[in-house]
Formats: structure tokens, C-alpha cells, sequence
């Protein structure tokens, strides 16, 4: 068990990204397998290497949650969207995810965005939905479904 007290949010750097990559992978291979098929999930993995990652950085807005010098999480916001939220399954359902999307609604509110979208994979829909989110169409890529919702800051 994991005490989440010291956990930190903060924006990622280079030196995050392999971390950021095996949570992004873990979580997909873990969490989402069960609603994606195998084919789908490695195709969606492909796109989360160490230097895939690096590359988003240069793109997006990235925070990570660091317990330590472990990242447990991260998230991204790329104009007025939310994009790769993904925590560790063995510290999923902790609030984790939770923190770091206040994190990225801060620095929106901050940039003068008033309304955020996220594509939500099937498995994180009513995770999103609890922070208020709401669905508002669907849209597929071959077999994978992504619901599009979107919330008022």
C-alpha cells in the first residue's frame, strides 16, 4: 500500500519520460485491455515509447505525480484538450488522477480556456464523467471506440 500524501504534481521533463512511457504502457496493457481488443491496445502502445514521449513534451502541456522519484501518473493538455491521462493500476482509484486533472483545469483557467475536451477510452468514461464531464458524441478509429466529452471550467 502507498501512502499518497507525498504525492506531487508537476510538470514533466525529459527525465520523466521513460517513466511516463511504462505507466502509460502498464495502464493500457493492464486497465484498458479489458474494454480494447490486444490488437488495439498495441497499436494505441506504439505511440507511448520513451521517445515518443519525449516528443509530446515538446507538443503539450505535460504533468506528471511523482511518489518519489516514481511517476504513478500523468496527464497532458494540448490547447483546450485533455489528452494521455493515464496513473499506475497498482495506485488507480486513489485520487490520483483526480489531482492531476485539477492540475491541468488550473493551468486552463489560467490560459483563459473556459471549456475542456477530453476523447475518453471506454474504460476511463466514468471516471471523467464524476468530474463532471459529459458525453457529447462518439467516434471511432476502425474498432476503437473514443467518447468525446467535454466540461465547463
Amino acid at each position: 500500500m502507498f501512502d499518497l500524501t507525498n504525492l506531487e504534481i508537476c510538470s514533466a521533463t525529459a527525465e520523466h519520460a521513460e517513466g511516463v512511457s511504462a505507466v502509460i504502457l502498464d495502464s493500457l496493457r493492464t486497465t484498458n485491455a479489458k474494454d480494447y481488443t490486444p490488437d488495439t491496445i498495441e497499436r494505441i502502445a506504439q505511440n507511448f515509447s520513451p521517445l515518443h514521449v519525449r516528443a509530446l513534451l515538446n507538443k503539450r502541456d505535460v504533468v506528471v505525480a511523482l511518489l518519489g522519484a516514481r511517476v504513478v501518473g500523468t496527464a497532458s493538455l494540448d490547447g483546450e484538450t485533455v489528452r494521455t491521462v493515464f496513473v499506475a493500476p497498482d495506485v488507480q482509484s486513489r485520487g490520483v488522477g483526480r489531482r492531476l486533472m485539477h492540475e491541468l483545469e488550473r493551468r486552463a483557467r489560467a490560459r483563459g480556456i473556459a471549456k475542456l475536451s477530453v476523447p475518453s477510452s471506454i474504460t476511463a468514461e466514468l471516471f471523467y464523467t464524476k468530474l463532471g464531464f459529459a458525453t457529447v458524441r462518439d467516434s471511432y478509429h476502425g474498432t476503437e471506440r473514443t467518447i468525446i466529452m467535454e466540461r465547463r471550467l
